[in-house]
């Protein structure tokens, strides 16, 4: 009988078995990780988001002040302190901490 066929326990079944399983946690981890959201994307770009607010155009977005950035958005789902957090406005997606979008509403 091989190792496969057979109940009994045994170093190959265990280490076959070890490596399926840890092959398992690292595709989970990974499918957790967000994207970042591209500032090509559609929504992005119907929201004109920008992953820098010091790249934002003035002239085209008037309603942009300094100082305003994802990190201090009522809409920002992180910490002012990490490099990029979750917004509902980018389902399964991740903005940037320094972004900013015209949907900007200051947390209060």
């Amino acid at each position: 009988m091989n190792a496969l066929t057979n109940n009994k326990p045994n170093r190959r079944t265990f280490i076959l078995q070890s490596v399926t399983g840890l092959s398992a946690v690292a595709v989970a981890g990974q499918a957790s990780a967000q994207a970042m959201v591209a500032e090509n994307d559609p929504q992005a770009t119907a929201l004109a988001y920008k992953a820098d607010a010091s790249t934002v155009d003035k002239a085209k977005q008037p309603k942009f002040a300094a100082g305003q950035n994802c990190g201090n958005c009522a809409l920002f789902q992180g910490k002012a302190s990490d490099a990029s957090g979750g917004c509902p406005l980018f389902a399964g997606k991740k903005v940037a901490t320094k972004g900013w979008c015209n949907a900007y509403a200051k947390k209060a």
